[in-house]
């Protein structure tokens, strides 16, 4: 049986308005960050067009001049040490004529991520503060192979909220195309912040829709990956059965680029053992133009024909199948698995308390607070997730709950019958990819609570 995966289909939702200036200087011109990819940043730097000083002090320029007065509100903290980390790099390229794999790009990290140098909030004014004694296993990986950590992002506080990314620490977060509408949740404040262009790639987490929604929010490609193709360490835990932290891109090769360095076992967290011997010499080896001849696709009516969904994003799903068809892939109008919403409920369990607790401990000392109740009676944090915190110290955690890393978790059963289905259906079809809208309405505007969301995720939180 040939290799069976499920891809994700990121649909954005964008209106560019360009206007072209025409400037004559004999002064060099500053070099223009918009919308470049690592591959562009690179061939700069190897011309001598570019140095990574440079780099980061146009990305900085764009945050203190666009982030908090056009209240898109995207950035928590710049780190003050990144120029410092430019000219090293500098030098360091100076001295032996090569580049690492990242080398000088800025990355963006949503704030539930450890830094060693930066607070680690999660969002919450309850954790201000609170600087981990070493960076989070990708973090760290992204620095090893030159990433710039630029900035933290802001997020949904505790990253409760697929929807809109909201926090007692950093406030609104607004779509840089569309100040009036939401960047979805959690991972809302790193989306916004590569789309606006304060960096070049960023690092979110996904527990149900939370690199995708935001991604698809703002014309940005994120991948959440297969739980266990990245660490979660040093990750501030969700529900941790389900949080994966992964790229968010502009491009699908920067996507490429960023998983050659951060994928791969990690013995901080036994689950990613499973990885092992599944890795491809580099992801770049995928990026074939001639990839989808003779692919058959599946399009996933279970998650894309529903009621609420909105006529122009169909209408942006039906174009993008159109894509996949002239690039030679056979598309199958309609696969059904009808048990599949029902299967995705049955893994989820609230361990919110038990995860964040562990997370506190992990501080040591330094931890600003050693339990979820010692948080809640603080009354640090947003209205917003206020019922969710008392909701989490309700939820009772099975007495039989097995270690949080462990590579066979107690859900392991249920989540091997859910992939078996899938395939089953893959297998029987003859198909190699399963498509669906990440999203099926518009981002909601800044308040509203009430219109369909159009969250689609595949493993979708029941609220």
């Amino acid at each position: 049986m040939r290799l069976r995966f499920a891809t994700l289909l990121i649909l954005g939702f964008v209106v560019f308005h360009c206007v072209g200036v025409a400037i004559r200087s004999n002064e060099p011109q500053p070099f223009d960050v918009t919308e470049k990819s690592i591959r562009q940043i690179h061939a700069a730097i190897v011309n001598g067009d570019l140095t990574c000083r440079r780099l980061i002090d146009r990305y900085l320029e764009r945050i203190a001049h666009y982030d908090q007065s056009t209240g898109l509100n995207s950035i928590l903290v710049v780190n003050p040490h990144a120029r410092a980390r430019a000219d090293q790099l500098d030098s360091e390229f100076k001295r032996t004529g090569q580049l690492r794999p990242l080398h000088g790009v800025a990355v963006i990290v949503k704030d539930n991520y450890d830094t060693h140098d930066l607070p680690t909030t999660a969002g919450s004014i309850a954790l201000a503060g609170s600087i981990p004694p070493d960076d989070a296993r990708q973090v760290k990986q992204l620095r090893e192979a030159g990433a710039i950590v630029l900035a933290k992002s802001n997020m949904a506080e505790f990253a409760f909220s697929p929807h809109f990314t909201v926090s007692s620490i950093g406030g609104i977060t607004r779509n840089p195309y569309d100040l009036e509408r939401v960047p979805a949740g959690s991972s809302g404040g790193t989306a916004a912040a590569v789309a606006a262009n304060f960096g070049t790639i960023g690092l979110g987490t996904d527990t149900g829709n939370s690199i995708r929604g935001p991604s698809s929010h703002t014309s940005l490609v994120g991948l959440r990956p297969t739980l266990g193709l990245t660490s979660r360490d040093g990750i501030v835990p969700l529900f941790l059965r389900n949080d994966v932290g992964g790229p968010m891109c502009r491009t699908v090769e920067d996507v490429a680029r960023v998983m050659d360095v951060i994928a791969g076992f990690d013995p901080a967290d036994p689950i990613t053992a499973n990885s092992k011997g599944q890795l491809p010499a580099t992801y770049l080896s995928s990026l074939n133009a001639a990839g989808l001849k003779r692919a058959r696709i599946g399009i996933l009516t279970t998650l894309s024909d529903q009621e609420s969904a909105d006529e122009e994003i169909q209408e942006l799903f039906k174009r993008a199948v159109s894509v996949l068809r002239r690039a030679g892939a056979e598309i199958i109008e309609s696969v059904d698995i009808p048990e599949v919403k029902q299967m995705q409920g049955d893994l989820w369990c609230d361990t919110f308390r038990h995860d964040i607790e562990e997370y506190l401990s992990s501080l040591g000392k330094s931890a600003p607070f050693k339990s979820l109740q010692a948080i809640v009676d603080s009354g640090r944090f947003d209205e917003s997730v206020a019922n969710r915190l008392t909701d989490a110290l309700r939820a009772k955690i099975p007495p039989d709950l097995p270690a949080p890393y462990s590579a066979d978790p107690a859900d392991a059963p249920r989540r091997r019958e859910l992939r078996s289905r899938v395939l089953r259906i893959m297998d029987e079809q003859n198909i190699d990819a399963l498509i669906y809208p990440t999203w099926n309405n518009p981002p909601r505007r800044i308040g509203d609570l009430s219109s369909p969301h159009g969250n689609n995720s595949f493993l979708v939180h029941p609220d």
